[in-house]
């Protein structure tokens, strides 16, 4: 029996829909409409298309956060100076690194942009992954300053003045994160951005602990001058954490790992088309903020190679109907056994074994 895999040369240019049908009723019969107008087109260029879309997205979150961010830690650092608060400090030093983590993020998603060569043949959208790391590297650097700092007041304790705008600093410190977390987080979702959801949950931790900052000035009010330092610790211990949230994000895209629930999603997908009798191994892998798949399908063995095709370019559709961020899959036809046909994978079974040792 022949193999059949659902166009493996060309890509569909289905991002511009929204695929993840738990939006309600009227979001499907909205997709329904549009794909009726607007049918799913099977051109390579379409796709090339839809991906530079979702790198401007990118892009126009990330440049949006770095001038908020950026202008966060400037005001910041002005009240440094004139107040010598060293959770402040940490705090800003935090903005202006979460600021700069658009800088790896933003050359990725320029990469992102290019077309799949002979080489790169899946294209180079894991410069993502790659800049998730840089990130995971620059949180961990903020994280060593601010407690560098805190423990060095901690051990030479420094008055702190201009208390109120200390307080007015850490306020906005909170906005700015916290406005920068929510559309980092809300564009890292809609374009499958794993690099871009870990910065925005970076943002919104380094929001509560502008807040922190607010406490320790309150702190330092009442007469506790060790508060500032304290909180500066606090600071980091939080920082901390946001690196371990971020590393195994990054950690997870880098092996390969998907949601367990979209291969359920998948494989009760493929046995819902008519036609398919079963379903194989069903794999997934993140490229970039792209989804691809491989699967296998169990056919009637006499259908003819023309059929077998058909059924294996309408189990592709259907998954990426159902698979959010889904752009294209790679689907293998198995035929049923029995009436003397032997297994079809025999000639592969010692290769099967040599890959399992």
């Amino acid at each position: 029996m022949p193999d059949h895999h659902a166009h493996p040369g060309h890509e569909h240019s289905h991002e511009q829909h929204d695929h993840a049908h738990g939006g309600g009723h009227f979001s499907r019969l909205r997709h329904q409409v549009a794909h009726i107008f607007t049918p799913h087109s099977h051109d390579a260029a379409d796709k090339v298309d839809t991906a530079m879309e979702a790198s401007r997205e990118g892009m126009r979150t990330l440049w949006s956060s770095l001038a908020v961010l950026g202008a966060t830690a400037i005001i910041q650092a002005v009240i440094v100076a004139i107040s010598g608060s060293v959770a402040l400090l940490g705090d800003a030093v935090h903005n202006g690194t979460d600021a700069l983590t658009a800088v790896p993020l933003g050359v990725a998603f320029l990469l992102g942009r290019r077309a799949a060569t002979r080489r790169y043949t899946y294209g180079y959208g894991r410069a993502e992954d790659l800049a998730g790391i840089a990130i995971v590297l620059i949180i961990a650097a903020s994280a060593g300053l601010a407690a560098y700092e805190a423990i060095s007041r901690l051990m030479r304790p420094q008055a702190v003045t201009h208390l109120w705008a200390v307080a007015l600093a850490a306020l906005a410190g909170f906005i700015g994160n916290e406005w920068v977390a929510r559309y980092r987080i809300a564009t890292g979702r809609r374009i499958g951005s794993a690099a871009l959801v870990a910065d925005g949950l970076h943002a919104r931790t380094d929001g509560f602990t502008s807040l922190a900052v607010l406490l320790g000035a309150g702190g330092v009010a009442l007469g506790w001058r060790q508060a500032d330092p304290v909180v500066g610790l606090v600071i980091t211990a939080a920082i901390l954490l946001v690196l371990r949230d971020a590393a195994r994000q990054v950690y997870r895209r880098l092996m390969d790992a998907v949601d367990p629930g979209l291969i359920d999603r998948a494989e009760e997908t493929l046995r819902d088309v008519d036609g398919v009798r079963g379903v194989g191994a069903v794999r997934m892998r993140w490229i970039g903020h792209a989804l691809r798949a491989e699967a296998e399908i169990v056919v009637d063995p006499q259908l003819t190679v023309v059929q077998a095709h058909a059924l294996a370019v309408a189990a592709e559709h259907a998954l990426i109907h159902a698979l959010p961020r889904l752009t294209a899959a790679t689907v293998h036809t198995d035929h049923t056994t029995g009436s003397g046909l032997g297994d079809p994978h025999a000639s592969l079974a010692h290769h099967a074994h040599r890959a399992a040792i």
